[in-house]
Parts: C-alpha cells; sequence; structure tokens
C-alpha cells in the first residue's frame, strides 16, 4: 500500500512541474529513472567537489514533499518539509508532522545523490514512508486513512 501511495504521490509531484506537457511521452517509471537513477558510470562522470544546481535541490526536496504527501493521505496529519542546502552540497531535509520531525535526512554532496534502480528508489521512498508512519504512530496513536 505504502509503495503504490509513494509512488503515486511522486509522479503527481513530478507532473505537476511539467507545465508545457513535454514530459507527457514518458511513463512515469522512465520519469522518474531519468530524474533519480544514475548507474555508476554517471556517477563517476560527476566531480566530488562541485556545486549543487538550483534544478537538483528542487529534485530532492521532491522527495521528501512526496513522502510527506503520502503521509498526510494516510494519516490525515498536515506535513511541513523543510530543506536547507549550501551551495556544495550539504544540507539537511526534515519534515515535520504536528512537534514530531518524522523524517530527518543529512546529505553531504548532494549532486551526487541518486539511486541504482528504479526498485531501489521506489523501496527507498516506501521505506522512509514506512520508518515516518512507524515514528509518528510511537507518539500518537492514529486510524490511518483509507487512500
Amino acid at each position: 500500500m505504502s509503495e503504490q501511495l509513494f509512488l503515486k504521490t511522486m509522479v503527481g509531484q513530478v507532473r505537476a512541474l511539467d507545465q508545457f506537457g513535454s514530459w507527457s511521452h514518458k511513463s512515469d517509471n522512465e520519469l522518474l529513472t531519468e530524474k533519480y537513477v544514475k548507474t555508476k558510470e554517471e556517477l563517476r562522470n560527476i566531480p566530488v567537489i562541485a556545486d549543487i544546481d538550483e534544478m537538483q535541490i528542487k529534485e530532492i526536496r521532491l522527495i521528501f514533499q512526496a513522502i510527506a504527501l503520502a503521509f498526510e493521505m494516510r494519516t490525515g496529519v498536515m506535513c511541513s518539509v523543510v530543506m536547507e542546502m549550501s551551495h556544495e552540497g550539504f544540507g539537511r531535509a526534515v519534515v515535520i508532522a504536528d512537534r514530531i520531525v518524522i523524517v530527518n535526512k543529512f546529505f553531504k554532496d548532494a549532486h551526487r545523490y541518486s539511486f541504482r534502480s528504479f526498485e531501489e528508489f521506489v523501496s527507498e521512498g516506501e521505506k522512509i514512508l514506512g520508518d515516518a508512519l512507524k515514528l509518528y504512530r510511537s507518539y500518537y496513536p492514529i486510524e490511518e486513512q483509507a487512500c
């Protein structure tokens, strides 16, 4: 359930940015793979020390916004995403629900942040969402809503 919900919210976040329909011919898997999956060879071509561009920061933020939205859909609890990133790619992303930080991710070399496969990307999103729900439940018993 959470895998489908994470994917649904992630696709919605990415497709919402396509104002001119230039990605409409791509499948959801192709689009997410293009944005978030890099092979080892592609990573070798990215310098270890480099500045991160604004588009990459926005793409990373989309992952956490999708998790926050999926969490909201499952629980009915509003979330906020806070992300701070230096130009060198050091930073932090947090998702806050009520007064609890349900996701806390530190970044080092964020310009190289990626996944090796589409399945790994989905699995990581599912894991983060599951951990967030578990953490929140440990403080507040919640009834999950049907999505």
